[in-house]
Order: structure tokens, then C-alpha cells, then sequence
């Protein structure tokens, strides 16, 4: 069996998605938090385990001899090294044949990267066949607001000319489900980004041009960024985060182009301009 964790997420969903178009429902099986959000899943016949991260318990009997796994991580900060702990020996006990985990760019000694870290420690550490997805930046994560960002004509950050080397959430998860399905994946470790970084300014200029509108791009002191953030209703541990990030792209932890994500996909990851465009229409 194929078996997606925390698979009704933004990512997990454009891996189903990938697999069922490359293998049959039944080999199939998600994990997720509710059953209901899987419904649509259920009716073509994959397999639907209801669990949680955080809940070991629900864990058992999820896994079996030879599937091949992958573990998206979580998104409760601070308590996902026990939640993912939790997958991996309940994946151990079970003797699956592949264990591949969302992790972050190895180049990444932001704070954001340390569950990521420990994590694969404990990966590690459990003697299972592993593969290590290094993901990068999704383009996404730029225009979650891109409505509010063209209102206002101003992209903020405090990254300065720091670039970032990104591709849209479905290329990484191409690039999963090829892991998933493909042969010579085990104990590798892949460092996926974008083929081409830009700035902020670069960005500004590519959502002018995009949206027939003014757009700058307008750099902050990290005090000042961390100001604008909670200002516009962002939680102040959430705010650090994304000015701490800032500060690594800054000094060019987010930049690398190894070229691994187009490697394992088959094609050039799609460009920034493309998935602007995709997002405006």
C-alpha cells in the first residue's frame, strides 16, 4: 500500500491526487483527522484510517509489512518531534518497506527548521528505510493574500536582497508521490527547490506586471516587520517565525537551486510567473 499521513492538508491532497492517477484506489491508504474529509476518497476505494499525530493510540494497525509511507509533517509547532516520533514507531513496529518525510532544506538553521531536524534524527535513528524530501519555499506561501497585497501595493518583508527558490505546492508533491512509486529511493536524501530564486523586489515587480497594477516592494527592519505582522492580526509566535525566516533568507538559506526537485519530477519546476498568473485567474 501507498499511505499518505495528514493527507486532506494543502500539500497531501496534490499527492493523493498524483498517486490516483498513478496507481490503482485500492493500493492506496490516507491518514487523517476526520474520516468525513475523505469521503470523496472512500467512494473510489481507498482506504480511509482515522487518526491523529498527537493521539499514539489511534496509530495502531495503520501501517503494515511493506507499505511505503509518507509522513507530512505537522503543523503544531512545538509538539510535532513527539507527534512524528509517534508515526515513525508505529511505522517501525509495523516493518514498512519505505518511510519518506516532508522535512526542510539542510541549508535552513532558522528556528523553523529544528522539528524538522530532530525529526529526521529520530528517522534516523529508527533503522527504517527512509527517504529524506527536503522541501523548500511553495510560491504559495507568497500569495496566501494576494487580494490584500494588490489593494495595498506594497509587498513587506525584512529579507532584504535575499532570494528564494521556490515552486508551487504541486511540484513537491510530484515529486512525493515519484518517491513513492519509483525504485532506489531508500536512505536518499533529496534537497528540493525551485530551479530559479527571486527577491521580494523581483515579486513586486512580477505582480505589477501580472495585474496591470502598482506593486512595490518595501523593506523592513526585523523590529518593524514583526510590528506589521501583529498589526494585521498575526499571532506574535507566528510573527517571529516568518521574521526569523527572513533573516535566513537574508543570508541565503532559502536560495540553493540543486536542481533535485526537477530531477525527480521529470521537468522544470513551474515558475514564479506562471503561478502568479495561475493565482489570479
Amino acid at each position: 500500500m501507498y499511505v499518505v499521513t495528514g493527507a486532506t492538508g494543502q500539500l497531501g491532497r496534490l499527492v493523493v491526487e498524483g498517486l490516483l492517477a498513478a496507481v490503482p484506489a485500492s493500493e492506496i491508504a490516507v491518514v487523517v483527522r476526520s474520516a468525513a474529509k475523505a469521503e470523496e476518497w472512500a467512494k473510489q476505494g481507498v482506504r480511509v484510517h482515522e487518526a491523529d499525530y498527537g493521539r499514539p493510540e489511534t496509530l495502531a494497525g495503520v501501517f503494515a509489512p511493506g507499505d511505503r509511507v509518507l509522513l507530512i509533517s505537522g503543523n503544531e509547532f512545538g509538539r510535532r518531534v513527539s507527534q512524528h516520533g509517534a508515526v515513525i514507531d508505529a511505522a517501525k513496529a509495523a516493518g514498512v518497506a519505505l518511510l519518506a518525510y516532508t522535512s526542510i532544506l539542510g541549508t535552513a538553521t532558522f528556528r523553523l527548521g529544528d522539528e524538522h531536524k530532530a525529526t529526521e534524527e529520530l528517522l534516523l535513528a529508527s533503522g527504517l528505510p527512509y527517504a529524506l524530501l527536503r522541501n523548500g519555499w511553495y510560491t504559495e506561501n507568497y500569495l496566501g493574500d494576494l487580494s490584500g497585497t494588490l489593494e495595498r501595493g506594497v509587498v513587506i518583508g525584512s529579507a532584504g536582497d535575499g532570494r528564494v527558490a521556490t515552486a508551487p505546492r504541486r511540484d513537491y508533491a510530484d515529486a512525493a508521490v515519484a518517491v513513492l512509486t519509483g525504485e532506489g529511493h531508500e536512505n536518499r536524501v533529496y534537497e528540493l527547490s525551485g530551479d530559479t530564486a527571486w527577491s521580494l523586489s523581483e515579486l513586486a515587480a512580477e505582480l505589477a506586471q501580472a495585474s496591470g497594477k502598482p506593486v512595490a516592494h518595501r523593506e523592513l527592519s526585523p523590529a518593524e516587520h514583526r510590528e506589521a505582522l501583529v498589526g494585521a492580526g498575526v499571532p506574535e509566535g507566528f510573527a517571529d517565525v516568518v521574521v526569523d525566516v527572513d533573516a535566513g533568507i537574508a543570508r541565503g538559506e532559502l536560495a540553493g537551486t540543486p536542481g533535485d526537485l526537477a530531477r525527480l519530477i521529470g521537468r522544470p519546476t513551474v515558475p514564479l510567473a506562471d503561478t502568479v498568473r495561475a493565482a489570479l485567474n
